[in-house]
């Protein structure tokens, strides 16, 4: 299958509610991960590393930091004169005051942007999962089984989410029982809503859910249609964390000082993209003293520094001692402060002599711009 030949779409405000602490003033894309990235860059990067040209980003609320990390899509070669990187407004047909209240109604309200486009297939994502997959592997997985539609699934503990399918998958690889649970059973196989069909099967699913009045894509489109296509799914087996809550957040952020697991998510023949801040090296004072961390550029730290993800900008003042904690950009830490299992959101100032202390089953968070 030919890449150039399908539509990405990608849900930017996917489970916002899981992650209130961070998703307050932006959504669920938008979220900072990694020290330098954001959450969506990763769907984006799958589609454009594949050879995606046409991607469309739904929004919803809270999508202005959204907008200025995503700018005209330059990072991810999306700024083009045909095709590249639409951002999709909220815009609701029903009496919901302009604002979609499901995975479903969002994707009928953009039923014009889905049939304007040229492609045939089209690749649907959520923003809460990270993961590196080969994407051209998958589009060449649908079209060897000849699927309707192909979900990407990983198997191990089973994210609490609202409605997130797990699978009974038979010899053939088709999936012949989907599921909605909340429970965190281990060793099943739940889906990544990465999700492959062909652009009018799509149209005609949405087209039959508006006669039926059907919203729920999971229990709707999937479980309802279980036994009329042909449904398969793709396991992906490499390094993936879906965010539920912000003690996955932290969690999956804490995997990366595991260099096999920041190597299977960062890996350069599929790189992950995304917006370019050009800023100065990190400075580090004569007594300072750093291990196990990822540091961002523009860091300034005097202070001890141990077991950290450090965003761009942030300051460890003299005497200060992080540990087990992400710190978010432009955030200061003052002397002699102590900080262990905390999270702070962006230009958040902890002042001198403060000591705050989480646990690493239950961080501590600080939100944007407080000062302690």
């Amino acid at each position: 299958m030919r890449a150039n030949n399908v539509l990405g779409i990608i849900y930017s405000n996917s489970y916002d509610s899981v992650l209130s602490e961070l998703t307050n003033l932006r959504t669920m894309g938008s979220v900072p991960f990694g020290g330098r990235y954001r959450l969506i860059d990763f769907p984006l990067s799958n589609m454009v590393n594949c050879g995606i040209s046409t991607v469309g980003v739904i929004t919803k609320s809270n999508y202005r930091s959204l907008m200025d990390h995503l700018g005209t899509g330059k990072a991810w070669d999306l700024s083009r004169k045909r095709a590249g990187m639409f951002i999709l407004p909220p815009f609701s047909s029903t009496d919901s005051g302009g604002v979609f209240n499901s995975r479903v109604e969002a994707l009928k309200d953009n039923l014009a942007f889905i049939r304007r486009s040229n492609e045939e297939f089209v690749v649907i994502c959520d923003s809460n999962v990270l993961c590196n997959m080969d994407f051209e592997k998958l589009l060449n997985a649908h079209e060897k089984a000849k699927a309707d539609i192909t979900i990407a699934y990983k198997r191990g503990a089973v994210p609490n989410l609202d409605n997130l399918l797990t699978f009974n998958i038979d010899d053939t690889g088709r999936i012949n029982v989907a599921t909605p649970t909340q429970c965190n059973i281990r060793g099943s196989a739940y889906s990544l809503n990465i999700f492959v069909m062909k652009k009018a099967l799509l149209e005609r699913l949405l087209n039959d859910s508006t006669c039926l009045s059907l919203n729920d894509f999971e229990q709707d489109i999937i479980r309802g249609n279980l036994d009329k296509v042909n449904v398969h799914g793709y396991e992906f087996e490499g390094f993936a964390g879906t965010i539920d809550s912000l003690q996955s957040y932290y969690d999956i952020s804490m995997e990366l000082l595991d260099s096999e697991k920041r190597n299977a998510l960062f890996t350069p023949e599929r790189p992950i993209y995304t917006k370019l801040r050009d800023d100065m090296p990190v400075v580090y004072g004569v007594n300072s003293h750093v291990s196990n961390s990822l540091i961002a550029d523009g860091c300034k730290i005097d202070g001890e520094v141990e077991n950290c993800i450090l965003f761009r900008r942030v300051t460890i003042a003299k005497g200060a001692k992080v540990k087990n904690s992400i710190i978010m950009q432009d955030t200061f830490v003052g002397e002699s402060t102590r900080l262990d299992c905390v999270i702070t959101d962006k230009n958040a100032v902890i002042k001198p002599g403060k000591m705050l202390a989480g646990a690493e089953n239950y961080p501590l968070f600080v939100g944007k711009g407080i000062i302690i």
